[in-house]
């Protein structure tokens, strides 16, 4: 760890001698240092990208599947501390309490949202706050699927997103889509994150009905050998609806990070025509 920090120390000392001789302008220099000074190196085992949320609009998540309890706690605490709250997802029940015990010996008062259905946990400084950007929607085709739905709406919440949701609305009764996507339109939602398993024709039914963008979410719920979500995620790439943007089985993370950032883009461009249209 020492290294990495001499490391970063030499790197800042060479930005700042670039910038005396005027071979680099104070933009450039600023640009390097945040880079540098961005990565939080955690012992051996993780190095945190502090800045992600700043420059993408999508905060780095913890993925805890293949990590230890201890590591998952270590790392949520050093990523709240940086930026005001961490996310994990995949967190089994004793992350949850690792998460908990590493708070409680913790000097700042941290607070904890544990999303069960989700398995996502949210650990929060008391300022927390997400400025909300726009809306979207998510639909689930199954109550078994609302494990994705729900992955999917903490992820997009904590990236800005006011979110609607409307679950077991599958196609085996389709006549329960029409009035909570009639809601959904009515709101004026940027995308619509869809997830469906079994054979996963509900993202194109949708897809045929709406004029926004919608999110296929295969989940692996089903019989025999579609049962791990196969015959859902070769059904919606192969959707005859032109326009479904498909992300893999069960990955509730990617569908809610990309709705976010189609609502971002949108939030920036509505920004644009409002200033544009603004008197002089």
């Amino acid at each position: 760890m020492r290294g990495e920090t001499a490391e970063n120390e030499n790197e800042i000392l060479r930005t700042l001698k670039c910038l005396a001789s005027g071979d680099m302008s104070v933009e450039e220099a600023y640009e390097r240092i945040c880079k540098r000074q961005c990565v939080r190196i955690l012992r051996d085992f993780a190095r945190i990208d502090t800045d992600r949320m700043q420059r993408t609009g999508i905060p780095e998540i913890i993925f805890a599947e293949g990590k230890s309890s201890e590591q998952v706690a270590e790392i949520a605490i050093a990523l709240a501390s940086s930026q005001g709250f961490a996310l994990v997802s995949r967190a089994s029940e004793d992350d949850v309490s690792a998460i908990k015990s590493a708070i409680d010996s913790h000097a700042e008062n941290f607070e904890i949202e544990h999303n069960k259905i989700a398995r996502t946990v949210l650990v929060k400084s008391p300022s927390y706050s997400s400025e909300k950007i726009g809306k979207i929607s998510i639909i689930a085709a199954g109550t078994a699927d609302m494990r994705v739905a729900e992955e999917a709406r903490v992820v997009a919440e904590v990236c800005g997103c006011d979110v609607i949701t409307a679950y077991d609305v599958g196609i085996a009764g389709l006549h329960r889509l029409s009035a909570p996507l009639e809601r959904m339109l009515d709101e004026d939602v940027s995308a619509i994150i869809v997830v469906a398993g079994m054979e996963g024709a509900l993202p194109s039914v949708v897809t045929s009905l709406v004029d926004v963008p919608v999110i296929g979410v295969p989940s692996s719920i089903g019989y025999g050998i579609g049962g791990r979500g196969v015959a859902a995620l070769l059904s919606m790439l192969q959707s005859c609806t032109p326009g479904l943007a498909v992300v893999n089985i069960d990955n509730g993370v990617a569908a809610g990070a990309l709705a976010a950032r189609i609502v971002r883009a949108c939030s920036r461009s509505k920004n644009k025509k409002r200033k544009k249209d603004a008197p002089s």
